[in-house]
């Protein structure tokens, strides 16, 4: 079966985040886990077909569950990387800066929001700023895993990981510490265009060409 889903490169070197983020965390974290989702979602591909082909459909649920958690999870990470970068931090302008000041009221409390969300996430999960097209609106979602308690039709535009794995090595239990530490890396510039491409309908996960 032709592979599906391939590991995206990193947009820079594993050691250039740092001292938010270690060189040792973000390789492990590319290479291994998000390689790991990678190597999920085309596994269980292979599985639907091979359950079309048998016309078994009894282990059907947990396919396509697993199927969705792999693919959420090697999406996150692909919206994950681009959004971060070591020029990163500030804050945003232009039209995506007066949309956070509607929908939220100001910089900071949305910051405050989306910092609280991605850090009180129980267990697993992400912090989400997304485009909601329906209301033509930013809102904040909290994911459990990769890919519950969401709205179905909201486009991720800046995704803040809160697994352990992107964190525990270097900040141990205290998760607020390294979302703080996140907002030094955003790279406004790749939100600006998710943000741009999601109010135009393109509600892929790359952003237009920059």
């Amino acid at each position: 079966m032709t592979v599906q889903y391939v590991l995206p490169d990193m947009p820079y070197d594993y050691g250039a985040l740092e001292p938010a983020i270690t060189g040792e965390i973000l390789e492990l974290h590319h290479s291994k886990h998000h390689a790991a989702y990678v190597k999920g979602a085309n596994d269980t591909l292979e599985r639907l077909s091979e359950t079309r082909e048998a016309g078994d459909y009894s282990g059907l649920v947990g396919l396509e569950k697993t199927f969705a958690f792999n693919l959420s999870g090697h999406v996150l990470h692909t919206i994950f990387w681009d959004n971060l970068s070591p020029d990163g931090g500030d804050r945003p302008d232009g039209e995506l800066a007066a949309a956070i000041d509607e929908h939220f009221g100001s910089f900071d409390a949305f910051s405050k929001q989306l910092s609280t969300a991605t850090a009180s996430v129980q267990g697993s999960g992400w912090g989400v700023l997304a485009w909601e097209p329906l209301s033509q609106r930013l809102v904040v979602e909290q994911l459990y895993d990769h890919h519950g308690n969401v709205g179905m039709n909201t486009t991720p535009i800046l995704v803040f990981d809160a697994w352990e794995h992107a964190y525990y090595l270097q900040y141990r239990n205290v998760r607020p510490d390294y979302v703080q530490k996140l907002w030094n890396l955003v790279n406004w510039t790749d939100v600006t265009h998710r943000f741009d491409a999601a109010r135009a309908g393109h509600l892929g996960v790359n952003a237009p060409a920059k």
